[in-house]
């Protein structure tokens, strides 16, 4: 690379970057090259894409090139940010937690339509803290906590809590703590153990596996939730289209809702 103080442009940075993620496969590789420059060149997309004859310092453009190097191998354009927008919050993430989904948004709305004036909901397996923070964010009369197997994940998700100073208090335990909550939402894991190695590389390859799979048929943690929470605890779980059928089953007066896509994606109900 030149030692000069500005190696090439944004435009011709740009399409290098398109042409080295379509060849990796990227689904996108467009967008992620637009998301990653600009992140290496401390700027937004919308600057970027307004002045592509703009000049690239030799820093950002080793930067942007280890930026298309990782995301080429298929890590993900959120972990190689740093972060992932989610309804109206911006949350941390990286290798320790699962990336937020825009189809977990179902669940926020669930818990949002179920939940009273200033109940207690509780968010089992947390991860980044997505639903409990997007929980307290947009309804700030609940009471919201949540808690995650993996120390990792907690101190992600308190590192979240901390940083948009919302009140959520993150325990590291197993399944459900011991309390008394009038809504439990889970988005636990719910890949099968031979699913996991037709995925997506971004997911089979870079997300924690523990935060992915769950036994022989994806409902060995949903499985033990139920369980394991008190009689009549009201749960919400998100899971597989595939599996709204099983998730019904194992609870009280059932009923599955549909995502955007039409897909049955959350089901709610009592324990037995």
């Amino acid at each position: 690379m030149a030692s000069t103080s500005v190696v090439s442009s944004v435009g011709d940075a740009l399409a290098a970057a398109v042409t080295a993620l379509t060849a990796a496969g990227c689904e996108s590789p467009r967008l992620d090259a637009e998301l990653l420059l600009a992140d290496a060149l401390g700027t937004d997309r919308a600057a970027l894409i307004a002045d592509p004859a703009a000049g690239v310092s030799p820093a950002a453009a080793r930067r942007a090139m280890d930026h298309i190097r990782r995301r080429a191998a298929r890590e993900p354009v959120a972990y190689l940010l740093g972060r992932r927008g989610f309804r109206r919050i911006d949350l941390i993430v990286d290798g320790r937690v699962l990336i937020p989904r825009p189809e977990t948004e179902l669940l926020v709305e669930v818990a949002l339509e179920l939940a009273a004036i200033g109940a207690h909901v509780h968010d089992v397996g947390t991860g980044s803290g997505a639903v409990a923070l997007a929980l307290a964010d947009e309804r700030p009369d609940l009471v919201v906590t949540g808690s995650d197997a993996s120390p990792g994940a907690i101190r992600v998700a308190t590192e979240n809590a901390s940083r948009l100073g919302l009140a959520v208090d993150f325990a590291c335990a197993r399944g459900l703590p011991a309390g008394q909550y009038d809504l439990v939402v889970a988005n636990l894991p719910y890949v099968s153990a031979d699913e996991l190695a037709s995925l997506e590389p971004e997911v089979s390859r870079h997300e924690p596996r523990e935060a992915l799979v769950a036994g022989d048929d994806g409902l060995a943690e949903i499985r033990e939730l139920v369980a394991d929470a008190p009689r009549r605890t009201l749960l919400a779980l998100e899971h597989a289209p595939g599996q709204a059928a099983a998730v019904r089953g194992l609870l009280a007066g059932a009923e599955t809702r549909a995502d955007l896509a039409g897909r049955e994606r959350v089901t709610i109900g009592r324990v037995r």
